[in-house]
């Protein structure tokens, strides 16, 4: 612990020096008289002097601005409460994290952890009562500080509050992994610390963040920082007395810290530091004093700062902020053309999930056709029972639900398709198929009309090299489940113009989805990737490989799931029929196995069945069907094999030109196939491995990889 102001102020010069390049928040103190006769006291508000779009951050620079306002009030002896709030919407989004990849000294990574402690422990300290007014977003150390205060107030509108730090690669350093489960218990904080983190980043609300006893008091409303200041000054007066519940500090809280760790091991596999050393420094909690605590998080922070899971996470991040919201080759959005009515063609699941989206998002009337009326009406019934969930769940008000409702039709009669704007389909994935529908489209929709396929691998060129206007086809390839996945794959075919390619771009914003320009090449990226992936899992399987042993040879990369129940989730039969694409039009690289042949005319639903309590395993069944080598490998062997044609298959995509730069593969898996951002999508893990090099010669990225974005 940072024991003089004289070594807190000659750490803060030392990180300024070392991440320069930073925007000043400011801590602004202004003196407030407290109602009631309460007495003075002293309001700091955290203000970078930028919209709401910028958050506060706590760079080097702007801890310096508010240890200045820390001296300049807590010396004081005219004052009765410090109080600690953000701009308008906005406590502070965690430390500014733009040039921590770019220190390479351990020394130099736990300087910064320690002046964050530094900082924030003066409100712990203080010797008058101190209050984290979270008047809305507060993240990582944007919370931290309000959890080093005596007391906290919130919003109950606040819209995102939470510890991220270990879906980047690092830990809450500043003070939340003690001072959380010291104030709301640890089953609680590894909620905020470790499940939300590693569930896609999940955030609470304002009301959620109250509920746990992170906050004292709650408040809504314009008025949020008047009534929170009535409620400090009743404070200070004894009118109000906080109590919070005793802990229970013996094997409960051992226990909560084993449940979490099963809950990382199957979310990371061992293969990301973070979650885990967060375990150890909540468990550590349980009997530690605040001094013993902070230095050992102080030593977690300087050392995941310097590991490549931080950078590739850094990395990630920087792709989703930044290159997924501009993305590369896009036309100019000026050419972009009005969508005031979609039609989707198809009324089975996948079209009833597009026309759900489509609705809820662009709120214009949106059209499903099917051959026949019973089809085209149980595709209508689908999205109406789901708007009556939304309803139920209170996510949407009965007048929207109703105006949903009203937006949202069913036909047998493509004509109905006249006025449309943009219609996509989403019919049996075949050529000829696909073929027909647009044939038939382009008979009653405007010359101008985009004709989108959801298509996962077929040639958007030839799907369209029967048409009188080809340049209006565009590839608009969703994820599934298509609410949850934000990626669209955007593909141009030959003959595909700017002005459709601008129009799918911002159809694609509209629907809050982030696009990759992708090339007409087979099967796009992710299942490209995918397929190449798991074919070389399953051709382990056919020379002998156990399947338990093959499935399980990725974990090291801590995968959303395993091959083989990523085989469960999307169907043998469509994994066969793109592996069957893949291979007659880019040769043998992609194997079909006659294993997943047998799996698909037994009409199995993959090659696992499962136990009630969830846990696959291979049926006796399942194993009569698998004709088994006698050339087994060792999982390591299965890896390395994987990792190569990884690397060989993403080398041949950048150079076809399928997207614009390694980034944009990276992009995909992380939002379209869900992988984790400690491997940084796939090319950072590549070169990390050694198999970018091994196979193609050289690195995709070049080092210092959070840099490349």
């Amino acid at each position: 612990m940072i024991s003089t102001g004289s070594e807190l102020a000659a750490l803060l010069d030392r990180a300024s020096a070392m991440m320069p390049d930073e925007t000043i928040t400011r801590a602004i103190p202004h003196d407030v008289a407290l109602p009631g006769g309460a007495g003075t006291a002293v309001l700091i508000t955290l203000d970078n002097g930028l919209d709401h779009t910028k958050p506060n951050t706590f760079g080097p620079g702007s801890l310096t601005e508010l240890n200045r306002a820390l001296d300049a009030t807590l010396d004081r002896d005219d004052i009765v409460a410090v109080a600690v709030t953000g701009k308008p919407f906005i406590m502070a989004a965690g430390a500014d994290l733009k040039g921590v990849s770019q220190i390479t000294d351990a020394s130099d990574a736990e300087a910064i952890a320690r002046i964050g402690h530094g900082v924030f422990n003066r409100l712990r300290t203080a010797k008058v009562p101190t209050f984290g007014l979270i008047n809305g977003l507060a993240l990582g150390g944007g919370l931290e500080i309000s959890l080093n205060c005596t007391y906290r107030t919130v919003n109950s509108s606040a819209p995102a509050i939470a510890l991220p730090e270990c879906f980047l690669g690092l830990v809450p350093g500043w003070g939340g992994c003690y001072l959380l489960p010291n104030l709301i218990g640890p089953q609680n904080a590894l909620k905020v610390i470790i499940e939300n983190s590693l569930n896609q980043n999940k955030m609470l609300k304002g009301f959620q963040a109250y509920e746990l006893g992170i906050a004292d008091a709650m408040f809504d409303g314009a008025d949020f920082l008047e009534r929170s200041l009535d409620w400090v000054s009743k404070v200070v007066r004894g009118e109000i007395t906080v109590e919070r519940p005793e802990l229970d500090r013996g094997q409960a809280w051992a226990d909560a810290v084993a449940g979490a760790k099963a809950f990382v091991d199957l979310k990371v596999s061992g293969a990301a530091p973070a979650p885990y050393k967060a375990l150890e420094l909540v468990l550590a909690a349980r009997d530690s004093d605040a001094e013993t605590a902070f230095a050992a998080e102080d030593s977690a922070l300087a050392e995941l700062i310097m590991s490549e899971e931080l950078r590739s996470g850094l990395y990630a991040f920087d792709l989703v902020q930044k290159r997924a919201k501009k993305p590369a080759g896009a036309p100019d959005k000026s050419l972009a053309r009005k969508v005031t009515k979609v039609g989707v063609v198809g009324a089975g699941l996948m079209a009833s999930q597009l026309a759900l989206l489509f609705l809820r998002r662009l709120e214009v009337p949106v059209i499903m056709s099917d051959l026949d009326a019973d089809r085209a009406q149980k595709g209508l019934d689908g999205v109406h029972g789901e708007i009556d969930k939304l309803l139920g769940k209170g996510r949407i008000n009965p007048d929207t639900a109703n105006r949903f409702k009203a937006l949202i039709s069913a036909t047998t009669d493509q004509s109905d398709f006249a006025d449309c704007d943009f219609v996509i389909e989403a019919v049996f994935e075949e050529m000829k198929v696909k073929k027909q529908v647009f044939a038939g489209l382009e008979k009653v929709v405007s010359d101008e009309c985009v004709l989108a396929t959801n298509t996962s691998s077929l040639s958007i060129t030839e799907m369209a090299s029967e048409l009188e206007h080809p340049e209006r086809v565009v590839g608009f390839h969703f994820f599934n489940p298509v609410a949850i996945l934000p990626l669209l794959e955007i593909i141009a075919g030959e003959k595909t113009d700017d002005a459709t390619l601008a129009t799918a771009f911002a159809t694609s914003k509209g629907l809050k989805k982030n696009s990759v320009l992708v090339s007409d090449a087979p099967a796009f990226v992710v299942n490209r990737v995918l397929t190449r992936l798991m074919g070389e899992i399953t051709a382990a399987v056919d020379e002998g490989t156990p399947v338990e042993v093959a499935d399980q040879a990725l974990r090291p990369l801590g995968l959303p799931m395993s091959p083989f129940v990523l085989l469960q989730l999307v169907g043998p039969a469509v994994a066969l029929h793109v592996a069957e694409t893949l291979r007659d039009t880019c040769g043998d690289r992609f194997g079909v196995s006659p294993n997943l042949q047998a799996i698909v005319e037994a009409k199995k639903p993959g090659i696992y069945d499962w136990t009630a309590e969830g846990k696959p395993y291979v049926s006796d069944e399942t194993k009569a069907l698998l004709t088994l080598g006698d050339n087994p490998s060792t999982a390591e062997q299965v890896r390395e094999r994987a990792l190569n044609a990884l690397a060989e298959e993403i080398g041949l995509m950048l150079s076809e030109g399928v997207v614009a730069a390694p980034m944009d593969i990276d992009l995909c898996l992380i939002l379209g196939a869900g992988w984790p951002f400690h491997t940084g999508g796939i090319t950072p893990y590549l070169d990390r491995s050694g198999a970018s090099e091994a196979t193609n010669g050289q690195r995709f990225l070049p080092k210092g990889v959070a840099s490349v974005a």
